[in-house]
């Protein structure tokens, strides 16, 4: 009987600290902590957060008239989400001028981040019979913009004047519309590279997302800045060269160009697409293939 009262007295002793305890907790914490789901602070945290592809609004964010609100089923502006990098991305791009025309060329991969998602896309494209364009950067990026491209054309053509837009023109116009995106923090991530024939000469430049724009003999984006430019740096360091370089030359130069970028960027294709422009028209080359060889590739050890 005496080790029964002693229990419970010990029970009771341990139930009145810890009370005290709790007690001085709630004094130091107001905000209480409740099991996922209960009525308190914490509960649009966990049961009413955003859906799918939504932002959440955190409590205490500022909302439409300044005011403080907990709860992310309040209406507001918690302002304009801006894409702050590109998903689905195609890499190098390498534009070449010739005495009598330019070529332009590009792999048909589009990676998901590392991953070699979607095979044969064409990312070199025929604008119209004196323009050509390439793209490099995010593809749906490129595929807004190319509704607009393509909605240019067909008004252009709808104005029945035997007037196309000429390359310098198109490019001048992706300037202002890169520009502008720019300057709306909301930008193309796209390197675009347009050539064609300009009033009998070939023409060759580059835009960037920012809108940055230039014209030269030689013209790479991505990968292709480090590893194509010094292969033809004997044509873009002298403004005049590409008048003694013929099409058979300048050909044998972009598959030499295409074949190391396929060797040595990760992100390529042994698939590449090739537009050539020149008075006669234009000529898109879909299914051009890097000859590979990889007779060394038992040597390489450790990887």
């Amino acid at each position: 009987m005496t080790v029964t009262i002693s229990a419970v007295i010990l029970a009771v002793t341990n139930k009145i600290q810890t009370h005290s305890a709790f007690a001085v907790f709630n004094k130091l914490c107001p905000y209480k902590m409740y099991p996922m789901g209960g009525n308190s602070m914490a509960g649009p945290f966990w049961s009413n957060g955003p859906a799918p592809g939504a932002f959440y609004n955190f409590p205490g964010s500022t909302v439409a008239g300044g005011a403080m609100q907990a709860r992310s089923d309040t209406p507001g502006d918690f302002g304009t989400q801006r894409s702050y990098y590109p998903v689905t991305t195609g890499t190098s791009v390498v534009g070449l001028m010739f005495k009598d025309g330019v070529i332009i060329a590009a792999d048909k991969l589009i990676s998901y981040g590392s991953l070699a998602r979607f095979h044969d896309v064409d990312r070199v494209y025929r604008i119209n019979d004196k323009t050509v364009l390439g793209i490099g950067g995010d593809f749906a990026d490129f595929q807004y913009i190319k509704r607009h491209i393509d909605q240019k054309v067909i008004d252009d053509q709808c104005l029945d004047d035997k007037n196309e837009m000429k390359p310098r023109s198109f490019y001048n116009w992706l300037t202002r519309v890169m520009y502008n995106r720019r300057s709306e923090f909301q930008p193309l991530y796209l390197d675009l590279v347009i050539g064609g024939m300009q009033d009998g000469e070939p023409f060759l430049g580059h835009v960037n997302l920012r809108g940055r724009s230039y014209t030269s003999n030689v013209v790479a984006t991505g990968y292709g800045t480090h590893l194509a430019l010094p292969l033809l740096r004997e044509w873009s360091e002298n403004p005049t060269a590409y008048q003694t370089l013929g099409q058979p030359e300048a050909n044998d130069l972009m598959k030499r160009v295409m074949e190391v970028l396929w060797y040595r960027d990760c992100r390529s294709d042994p698939k590449y697409s090739q537009a050539v422009c020149t008075a006669d028209g234009v000529k898109v080359d879909a299914d051009c293939f890097v000859a590979q060889n990889w007779e060394l590739a038992h040597t390489i050890k450790g990887y």
